[in-house]
């Protein structure tokens, strides 16, 4: 069916109505009008996504009951990018809905065994590490409750790669999980130990503390990948919650790292334009 003439007009004035009224200091048209005239049979292919970017903003989600305290929140980057933005959006439900049904769980638990019920939580952050012409790359640290003597800290991460439109974990743009171990293990290695001494504690031996002595995999860790120039990934922190390399009382860490050219040897080919070694 032939698209009718004013729709076909108005499909290609859209974008031109948008230019001028930006231009010319009139009102911009709201986010409800923006998507409507991009819905015009004819629109061409972007707009929407152009105008969801134009209109985005920082989301910044809470919720608080006498069941559960829940926040989940995202930087205005991650907004603009409406393929990325409806993930973390799905993301969110999905761990709304998971708090609230555990929390529900446990309180039914305490009433039936008579003892007191403690809201569970999740608080969930979102940030920017580094924003590159290829790269999105962001870090999430989130604090649980579960009715426990204390709280935990995680941590998550995500790659956005507008070459392609998907999402990534940083890992994938190596060779291996084992080749990225490899190329980092000695650097790594030893930032723990100055990690440790800075918070007054001393490694431990193999003999005395089997579980803490060995250093771990980094790549059994979350990676976060930055940028100092903001074109290039020349450097990366790994963030290691509590319990895996000590003591709860020791709280997380996070190793920072430059990348170096053993790093960029592991690189797959397809990222390695992207990437600079540091030192």
């Amino acid at each position: 069916m032939a698209i009718p003439t004013f729709h076909r007009l108005a499909a290609a004035l859209v974008p031109a109505i948008l230019l001028i009224a930006a231009c010319s200091g009139e009102p911009e048209p709201t986010h409800a009008e923006s998507v409507a005239a991009a819905k015009v049979p004819g629109a061409p292919a972007g707009v929407i996504d152009d105008l969801r970017a134009a209109n985005a903003t920082a989301s910044n989600v809470e919720e608080k009951s006498e069941l559960m305290e829940f926040a989940y929140s995202y930087p205005l980057e991650a907004a603009q990018i409406p393929r990325l933005a409806e993930w973390l959006d799905s993301d969110r439900a999905a761990r709304r809905d998971a708090l609230i049904a555990e929390s529900r769980r446990d309180e039914a638990l305490a009433k039936k065994e008579g003892f007191p019920y403690r809201p569970h939580s999740h608080l969930q952050t979102w940030q920017r590490v580094t924003n590159t012409p290829r790269f999105l790359s962001l870090s999430s640290e989130i604090d649980t409750y579960t009715g426990g003597a204390h709280g935990m800290t995680n941590f998550d991460t995500l790659i956005w790669d507008r070459n392609t439109g998907e999402k990534r974990a940083p890992l994938d743009l190596f060779a291996s999980g084992g080749a990225f171990d490899a190329a980092i293990r000695d650097d790594f290695c030893a930032a723990i130990k100055r990690a440790k001494a800075a918070k007054g504690i001393q490694p431990p031996h193999e003999e005395s503390d089997p579980v803490f002595a060995e250093c771990p995999p980094a790549s059994a860790q979350t990676v976060w990948l930055g940028s100092s120039d903001g074109r290039h990934i020349d450097r990366l922190t790994i963030a290691i919650a509590p319990y895996e390399i000590g003591a709860y009382a020791e709280g997380d860490y996070r190793i920072n790292l430059p990348v170096t050219a053993k790093l960029m040897a592991v690189v797959r080919p397809a990222y390695a334009r992207d990437f600079r070694a540091g030192r």
